[in-house]
């Protein structure tokens, strides 16, 4: 069987394809893939044309000014995709805010075809040196994976590894991720308490975390306040959450590591009413690692459930994720 030659545009099937055993495989990756970090070797085939150095307003201002004139919010090199000559490009639907989506990779793969059959014409040894043993210029298998919950992310491991010719090993991977959870969740059933909390993907302005995260909470032993499984994250407002006054808070902007949360904390903590908030008083407000775990629908979706259990019921659960997966926040 040949090999393929993988091009990764989402950072979570990145994560995907290595877990198969395909990291040999990869060609090309998104600016946003670092995780194995040996990934970030590779060509990176995208770009942002949104300043991710602003405040988590200004952020916002210019994702909601470039999406409401109906443009994409990456950019997508088709010249160097032709290079690379890719069998295989996976990226996503879910969220056009937050990877390269569909639409994206449809044009590039247009340029994509003609950029190869434009070296072809250059250099008519292009693949003589075994790079790849596709037609030049017939088009790549463009794989666009959709998770909305967890059921969708073990769906979209099994469409990876369907793509590259290696089903079985979908089957192995899921069956040790899911009895990870299962045993999380084991554990966390025979618990009498089961903690609200509040999971904020987005600071200013407010966003709660859905698709798969009220699940992984579910699991963790908690209850999931101002969120549904299955569905995009929204949009809320501080009084929605001064009313459900959750036991904890756990802070999981996507595409922000710890110490950039931390930065981004003083307009929430300066609204009227904070300090009141039960999980306030309590001292139950954790700053998480939402760039490498809760937002990213791959493998580490476990590690994810393995924090929510730390947060909710330290007493029982150390996975070992203090420090690197989250902090406590200290206003």
């Amino acid at each position: 069987m040949t090999e393929p030659r993988i091009v990764s545009l989402i950072a979570s099937a990145t994560e995907i394809v290595c877990a198969l055993g395909f990291e040999d495989c990869m060609v090309g990756r998104s600016h946003e893939c670092d995780y194995p970090p040996a990934v970030e070797k590779l060509p990176v085939c995208s770009s942002s044309k949104v300043d991710v150095d602003g405040s988590s307003r200004a952020i916002d201002d210019q994702v909601r000014s470039i999406v409401a004139d109906a443009l994409s919010v990456y950019r997508v090199d088709g010249r160097l995709l032709g290079e690379l000559a890719p069998t295989v490009i996976v990226t996503q639907t879910q969220c056009e805010v937050c990877a390269v989506s569909l639409k994206d990779v449809e044009e590039a793969v247009c340029e994509l075809v003609s950029s190869i059959q434009a070296l072809d014409d250059e250099r008519s040894d292009w693949f003589a040196d075994g790079a790849s043993s596709r037609h030049p210029g017939s088009e790549p298998r463009i794989v666009s994976l959709a998770p909305m919950d967890l059921g969708d992310v073990f769906a979209d491991i099994r469409a990876v590894a369907e793509a590259v010719g290696r089903p079985e090993r979908a089957e192995r991977l899921t069956a040790g991720l899911t009895a990870r959870l299962d045993a999380i969740r084991e554990r966390s059933s025979q618990l009498a308490e089961r903690p609200t909390i509040a999971c904020i993907e987005w600071i200013d302005p407010l966003m709660h975390a859905e698709n798969w995260v009220p699940e992984l909470v579910e699991i963790a032993g908690g209850s999931a306040m101002l969120g549904e499984a299955g569905r995009h994250s929204g949009y809320f407002e501080f009084e929605q959450m001064m009313e459900a006054d959750p036991d904890v808070i756990a802070v999981m902007p996507c595409g922000f590591d710890i110490s950039r949360t931390a930065a981004e904390m003083p307009p929430l903590a300066a609204r009227p009413g904070w300090s009141d908030l039960s999980a306030v008083k309590s001292g139950r407000v954790f700053l998480t690692d939402g760039n490498q775990y809760f937002n990213r629908p791959g493998p580490r979706v476990v590690e994810s459930a393995e924090i929510l259990a730390e947060l909710l019921h330290p007493e029982v659960f150390d996975f070992g994720h203090r420090g690197s997966g989250w902090t406590e926040w200290v206003g």
